[in-house]
């Protein structure tokens, strides 16, 4: 051993000195005693990255000093001492209890001296770093929340719409954690004022927790909707009261837990209400309505339906108390009776637009007194929907009582004839658009005199499903006309044949609008009259399921028509073939858009239509027309660079491969396929 220690050279070794001349590489070493130094080859870099200390046979870690460790009182301090929205914004994204208690702190409890010194104008501008990442960020138009679908998967929707936020949260993306995201990610950016919820996970979905939070961190939040939130009950509602003082919209559908003592709290401290929407909500009866009509002096809107505890007493108290700015009333399936309506024809001085459905226990009695008490002067539109009580001593009344009325429409009236739609056409003198859909006990004979008694006002005739229509011809003198009509719908309706349609052309000079659908018993025949006596010139004819027609109809509606007409429909007109689109592509210089579907057109209509220089059309529907082929597919790239949608389905005659062709061609619009 003494040899080897005794020995000298470039690689001695020794616990006195290195054996590198670069003092760094005596970082090779590791120290384990006083009188030894053990050597480490280089390697891989170690894994260990925490400070370590080896004793005895042990590694200890050394343990860093962490804020987790500060209750959620002292966090709260330092929270609403953060110097801006974006700062709160980058704590909140540690971790969810931070987020929770970060969303928990009121507007007013922000120290506002700090925020106001360390905020820079563009930082305000920055986007949220905690909310974008737990919440898809689209810009874009107003999210729609009355009667608009929403796409079950889709992530939820901020838009800027007014000034202020909105927020669309649907299903299971609507959650406690998101809320709380987004009333500290709005609070630095102006607030949120609009929020949307449709749907929830029952297990994991909004609770009062997240509601807390919007409340705290959303003070300008001025319209609320929930939709099928089962798991909102009075407490959240009570948040929202207590916190968002400016609201002004509340739409309540299919919440079975809040009930009337969270609607007295939102009346007794949200006085902006004007709109108030509530369905499906059986725990919601008269005591809030009345509160409402005593608090919400500027209502000027409300739609009930489906709320069984919701009876006279509410209505009567909410009609009476908002009477001089209520403007629109709508009752759905409700257990009112005449006395409501009574009480809306006397107090509904306001009201502009009126709609009653399924309201099973009002009588002729009802609608009687309504249009007796002269209360609904400024009425003008009126819809009535499966209520026995329309009968044509009712619909009279309404007509002497509503001089200003301007639309009616009536669905599943059964009651209602002849004798009661021509009383109240005489005494509605401006009437301009009348609807009638299953109202069975109507006929031609009411029809036509509608039209000879509002032929000065009347611009829009919509008749649906309605059997009572038979093809009769009478006789009406010839210089009676209604020249006001502009829009005729006749749809569904199997009686109405060529002697409806020639009488509606001579009595109608001035339509401009005509759909004729399902309509089988016109022919040629028919149609000619009402082309021929159309002064103003056609711009939309749909002559969808009309299969008796032929091309010469077409061609006359093209040829005298080509000038004005933009939208034609022949879909299922099986008697239509090329000629008509030949037609079509020399006369009409303005056409956009031509629907062909499971018509008899070729190859060599397509051709024609392509070849037409003077052509602008943007939408074609081929989708049925089993005799086009692949042979059309350069008449089709043609048509293409113009085109923004293609329809082509169902078309067996078209190749995949032509498909693929289309799809890489004309990549600016769209193809269905």
């Amino acid at each position: 051993m003494s040899e080897i220690f005794d020995y000298s050279g470039d690689d001695v070794f020794c616990p006195g000195r290195s054996i590198f001349q670069n003092p760094k590489e005596s970082s090779l070493f590791l120290s384990i005693g006083h009188h030894v130094d053990v050597y480490f080859p280089p390697r891989k870099r170690s894994r260990i990255s925490a400070p370590f200390v080896f004793s005895g046979e042990r590694f200890e870690q050394k343990k860093q000093p962490s804020i987790e460790v500060l209750p959620d009182e002292c966090l709260f301090e330092v929270f609403r001492r953060l110097p801006g929205g974006q700062s709160r914004s980058s704590c909140a994204f540690v971790s969810k209890r931070w987020l929770m208690l970060l969303s928990s702190i009121r507007r007013d409890e922000i120290c506002a001296s700090i925020t106001a010194q360390s905020v820079e104008p563009e930082e305000r501008l920055i986007s949220n770093k905690a909310v974008e990442s737990s919440v898809c960020i689209k810009k874009g138009g107003d999210v729609g929340f009355d009667g608009t679908r929403v796409n079950p998967e889709a992530e939820d929707e901020e838009v800027e719409s007014d000034g202020y936020l909105s927020r669309c949260l649907e299903g299971k993306k609507a959650t406690d954690v998101r809320l709380a995201a987004i009333a500290v990610g709005t609070g630095s950016r102006g607030g949120m004022g609009k929020l949307s919820i449709r749907g929830s996970n029952s297990s994991h979905g909004v609770t009062n927790l997240g509601f807390r939070a919007i409340a705290r961190g959303c003070p300008s939040l001025r319209i609320l909707s929930l939709w099928n939130v089962s798991s909102i009950g009075n407490e959240g509602l009570f948040e929202i009261a207590n916190g968002c003082h400016l609201l002004e919209k509340l739409d309540l559908r299919h919440c079975p837990a809040i009930s009337d003592k969270a609607l007295l709290a939102i009346a007794n401290n949200c006085p902006n209400i004007t709109s108030l929407t509530l369905e499906s909500c059986p725990n919601i009866g008269n005591e809030s309505l009345q509160a409402f009509g005593r608090c919400c002096l500027n209502l000027s809107s409300f739609s009930i339906k489906n709320c069984p505890l919701v009876g006279d007493q509410g209505i009567a108290s909410l009609l009476s108390s908002a009477s001089h700015t209520l403007t629109k009333v709508k009752l759905q399936a409700l257990n009112i009776s005449d006395v409501s309506l009574a009480v809306i024809g006397h107090y509904g001085k306001a009201v502009t637009d009126l709609a009653f459905t399924g309201l099973q226990k009002v009588s002729e009695r009802g609608f009687w007194v309504m249009g007796n008490a002269q209360g609904l002067q400024k009425l003008r539109s009126f819809a009535i929907t499966s209520c026995q009580g329309v009968t044509d001593l009712g619909l009279q009344a309404v007509g002497k009582g509503c001089p200003n009325l301007k639309q009616l429409c009536l669905h599943k009236c059964g009651l209602m004839s002849d004798n009661g739609l021509v009383s109240f056409a005489k005494s509605a003198g401006s009437l301009e658009s009348l609807q009638l859909e299953q109202c069975h006990r109507v006929t031609q004979s009411g029809i036509f005199s509608i039209l000879v008694n509002c032929g000065d006002k009347l611009k829009t005739l919509a008749l649906t499903n309605c059997l009572g229509i038979k093809d009769v011809i009478l006789g009406f003198p010839l210089m009676s006309f209604c020249k006001s009509l502009r829009s005729l719908s006749i749809r569904n309706c199997p009686g109405f044949g060529n002697a409806s349609l020639a009488m509606l052309g001579r009595l109608c000079p001035q339509l401009q609008r005509v759909d004729l659908i399902g309509l089988q018993g016109i022919t040629d025949e028919g149609f000619f009259p009402l082309i021929q006596n159309c002064k103003s010139g056609l711009t939309k004819v749909n002559l969808c399921g009309c299969g008796n027609l032929t091309d010469k109809v077409v061609s006359a509606i093209a040829k005298l028509h080509g000038a004005t007409l933009e939208y034609l429909n022949l879909d299922g007109c099986r008697s239509v073939t090329d000629a008509s689109l030949v037609a079509i592509a020399k006369n009409c210089l303005f056409l956009s858009e031509l629907d062909v579907s499971k018509s008899s057109i070729t190859d060599s209509g397509i051709e024609a239509l392509a070849c037409a220089a003077q052509l602008n059309l943007q939408i074609l529907s081929l989708s049925g027309c089993s005799l086009v082929t692949d042979k059309s597919f350069p008449y089709m790239e043609m048509l293409g660079r113009k085109l923004v949608g293609l329809n082509i389905q169902q078309c067996h005659e078209i190749s995949s491969c032509m498909v693929d062709l289309l799809v890489e061609r004309l990549w600016r619009g769209n193809i269905l396929y």
